[in-house]
């Protein structure tokens, strides 16, 4: 029998269904140690909480349960209305950067990890609107971290006029104490926090994603499965054990006194295990974009979300968030460190934790600024005319300098081209007479063959002509010599350093794996050659940004159904070949999946 579901109606009954389930969980959430501020300064009989029992088993926490007892910046949507209402009554929000985000247009603002951007809006979830050194501009909410302490404590906050009484100026430092204490307190809950709603976002995808994904194997591969998910079950339950010794750490009752630098440092290694993970993450998104053009991959995948009772985020929000939040740890701990005094019997271990998740999270803000960087390398080989070879991205992944110089041939002409250094390839072309934006490609040189001479100005015996500001490249191989001249001094030093850089990236991209799948190369080519005509597919750094009106991505809209539906049905519609029901007729009728 066919049930015909309207918009309202699925909010209504699920709104009741929510309350249903707070109200059955009350009774256990009386038997477990709360997990809200409040409770926990209040309560001080009670042991601290812990999501994860001696045996390395976890509690079964709802969402209901740690909205119910977090702050409200952890419950869906209620960091937007956060920030607008501090926005609205006049404070200034700052956000700091989890990484770099590169882009090209002047409608977006660009930034690098650790700068700090105003918030001036944030109605949609997806993009706020933000300042940053005096430029207003749209920026992904997913790539910054809202500070937990939004005013900063004055500097001259622990002096009095000289005029004072002492014991004016010692009720002044003794306040001041007391606000960094809370300073504290704040950076150290917002961390605890953060660990239990991320621990419980990872077993959502271990539970509702992968458990279910494993039962269809007609529709999924184990290739296909461990290319989406990586390995993100180890992560789990790494961030299990790790958050076990945290909350051995916190002092719930006077949790400025926490100490939870050793537990970073004591699991140092073990974050290691993100490498593999935010390595994977650019092939997991190509993957999972490619079997979401399907509607039953899109259905499957919502289903999923509804059965495990996961908040209104799709699932690609979900695989973000072990890259957000390995990012995020630096963030949080430089901030912790700040509201350390030295004489803390934490600041060492806080100050060592906070360098080693420093260099975790540049390796992947790194990787990730390149992901971004070949596309705009693809764009700019097919502006060029008459290119010639290989792509410039089977070789290369970053612009690393360009300008233009003159080079001397053998013959002892000089030839004014614009060059592009890359990574392992130095690329020549020539500027159209009439349109001086069009090039011609002229050539190309690899750098890896090539050793770098610095020339003094005067005459140059190789090529027997009088030179300045010259240097030039000699190949290895062959003893072949490239003559180059720049303008100024200046402009030379300058291609000499960056010589210097390409070589030193390479050696570092060597030791550290950083290498660009073929696939995502082959992408990014494809995309380019597309013009921008339609949509690109596959791995980009954030969405598209969205008009100043009218802000609703249509990827993150979600209709839920009734859990009163049997499972069976649920998941029928994602099975091959079987014919949907009314039911799903209409429920496909309302998504906005539908293309």
């Amino acid at each position: 029998m066919g049930i015909i579901i309207h918009i309202q109606q699925v909010k209504t009954q699920r709104k009741d269904l929510d309350q249903g389930l707070i109200l059955r969980k009350k009774q256990k959430r009386k038997k477990c140690a709360s997990l809200s501020f409040e409770a926990i300064s209040s309560d001080g009989g009670t042991e601290p909480s812990a999501l994860v029992d001696d045996n390395g088993s976890e509690e079964d926490f709802s969402y209901e349960d740690l909205c119910q007892a977090s702050p409200r910046y952890l419950q869906p949507g209620g960091e937007q209305l956060a920030i607008n209402e501090l926005i609205s009554d006049g404070n200034v929000v700052c956000a700091e950067a989890l990484w770099d985000h590169v882009t090209m247009d002047d409608q977006e603002l660009g930034f690098k990890a650790g700068d700090v951007i105003q918030v001036l809006e944030a109605s949609n979830k997806d993009w706020w609107w933000g300042r940053s050194e005096d430029k207003e501009a749209w920026f992904p909410a997913s790539f910054v971290r809202l500070r937990v302490n939004q005013e900063e404590l004055s500097e001259n906050s622990s002096s009095t006029p000289s005029e004072e009484q002492d014991e004016e100026a010692s009720q002044s430092r003794h306040r001041h104490c007391e606000n960094k204490q809370q300073m504290r307190t704040n950076v150290i809950r917002e961390i605890m926090d953060t660990e239990r709603v991320y621990i419980k976002h990872l077993r959502d995808i271990c539970e509702g994603y992968i458990r279910q994904c494993r039962k269809h194997t007609a529709m999924f591969t184990v290739a296909q499965l461990a290319t989406i998910f990586g390995n993100i079950e180890d992560i789990y339950k790494f961030q299990r054990k790790f958050l076990k010794d945290l909350e051995k750490q916190y002092n719930k009752e006077e949790p400025h006194l926490s100490e939870i630098g050793s537990c970073f440092l004591q699991h140092q290694e073990g974050f290691a295990i993100y490498s593999e993970y935010c390595n994977n993450h650019p092939s997991a998104c190509l993957e999972l974009a490619n079997l979401m053009q399907q509607g039953k991959y899109r259905h499957f995948f919502e289903a999923c979300r509804l059965l495990q009772q996961m908040i209104d985020i799709a699932i690609d929000g979900f695989l973000l968030t072990p890259v957000q939040k390995i990012c995020k740890y630096p963030l949080q701990l430089a901030e912790l460190l700040k509201y350390t005094t030295q004489e803390h019997s934490d600041y060492s271990n806080i100050k060592a934790a906070y360098e080693a998740m420093k260099n975790v999270a540049c390796l992947i803000n790194e990787r990730k600024r390149k992901l971004e960087s070949i596309d705009k390398i693809a764009r700019w080989q097919v502006s060029i005319v008459g290119w010639e070879g290989l792509d410039i991205l089977d070789r290369s992944s970053e612009l690393i300098h360009s300008g233009e110089l003159t080079k001397i041939t053998k013959q002892g002409k000089s030839q004014q081209r614009t060059f592009f250094l890359f990574d392992h390839q130095l690329v020549s072309c020539k500027k159209d007479l009439l349109r001086r934006d069009m090039l011609y490609y002229k050539g190309r040189l690899d750098m890896d063959d090539m050793e770098l001479v610095d020339l003094e100005d005067g005459r140059d015996k190789d090529c027997n002509l009088s030179v300045k500001n010259a240097f030039k490249l000699v190949s290895r191989t062959t003893d072949e010599v490239h003559l180059f001249c720049a303008k100024k001094q200046e402009d030379k030093a300058r291609w000499l350093q960056a010589c210097a850089d390409e070589r030193r990236r390479v050696q570092e991209d060597q030791e550290l794996g950083m290498e660009i799948s073929e696939n995502q190369k082959k992408l990014a080519m494809l995309n380019a050659q597309k013009a921008g005509h339609g949509k690109s597919k596959g791995y980009s750094g954030c969405p598209m940004a969205p008009p100043h009106q009218s802000l609703h991505p249509i990827h993150q809209r979600h209709v839920t159904v009734p859990t009163s539906v049997p499972q069976q049905q649920v998941f029928g519609l994602a099975e091959p070949k079987r014919k949907p029901s009314f039911f799903w007729h209409t429920f496909n009728r309302l998504t906005p999946f539908r293309k």
